[in-house]
């Protein structure tokens, strides 16, 4: 009697080709699936931050109208004590600082507006008077005396009017013909100081918006006199109102002769 041989426990051919054919599927969808899929969109860069300074609005400057000066008390009594910081009553309508707007009738006009052509007139260096979000700087704001020009008015006249003013302030009055020639013929101490100051005052046409270059030729409520408080009160305080006879002026130049 023959002994049988145990079945082969191999798998079968059959079985090995399914596996096979399997990981081959497997392999190519998965090669599919990874090929189709796009690359992720990169991130857009974050934004930078904003700046902490958060600029401020710019206020609207102050409209100071000198044509309702005899009709407004506030504004009135806000010019008579501004007046009364220089030593002055009468000399002057008002003063206004750089960074406000005059108005005269129905024509308004930016101080520092007149400011600048005065400065590019007189060739002087433009000083930054504006911070950065465009305000005036306050530590950097000018003031300027303003007198409107009235019918009958000369430039003489208005010019003695403030030299009065500012003498009667130190105790000094002025006599109505101080400012006229003497008996010899030569001009006064208070003279010279006026034609001295012809180079220190300029006056403004209104209407037309820009300066005036004849200073003899004013219409009245079309223009007004404008003096720059700083350089016309810096030159006053150095005269000794007891040696204004010793003025001298040559055109240019103002100085006190010394006794020899």
């Amino acid at each position: 009697m023959t002994e049988k041989k145990p079945a082969s426990r191999k798998p079968s051919r059959a079985i090995l080709f399914s596996i096979i054919a399997l990981f081959l599927v497997g392999g190519l969808a998965f090669y599919l699936w990874y090929t189709a899929t796009p690359d992720p969109v990169p991130k857009p860069p974050a934004p930078p931050e904003k700046d902490d300074v958060t600029r401020q609005p710019i206020p609207a400057p102050e409209v100071i109208d000198l044509s309702k000066l005899d009709q407004d008390e506030k504004l009135q009594d806000r010019m008579d004590e501004r007046k009364a910081n220089f030593g002055l009553t009468d000399g002057l309508d008002a003063v206004v600082q750089s960074d406000e707007m005059i108005q005269v009738g129905d024509r308004m006009v930016s101080m520092k507006e007149i400011a600048e052509q005065i400065r590019m007139k007189s060739g002087d260096i433009l000083e930054q008077d504006i911070k950065d979000n465009g305000a005036v700087d306050p530590g950097k704001i000018r003031y300027f005396g303003i007198y409107i020009v009235k019918p009958g008015d000369n430039i003489w006249n208005i010019h003695f009017r403030l030299l009065q003013d500012y003498f009667n302030h130190k105790g000094i009055p002025l006599s109505p013909r101080a400012d006229e020639p003497g008996q010899n013929g030569r001009s006064s101490g208070i003279g010279k100081i006026l034609k001295f100051s012809e180079n220190m005052v300029h006056i403004y046409n209104v209407r037309e918006k820009r300066l005036d270059v004849d200073l003899n030729l004013i219409e009245p409520m079309s223009k007004i006199v404008i003096y720059n408080m700083e350089k016309v009160f810096s030159m006053l305080d150095q005269i000794d109102p007891e040696g204004v006879e010793n003025i001298q002026f040559d055109g240019e130049t103002l100085w006190i002769a010394t006794e020899s």
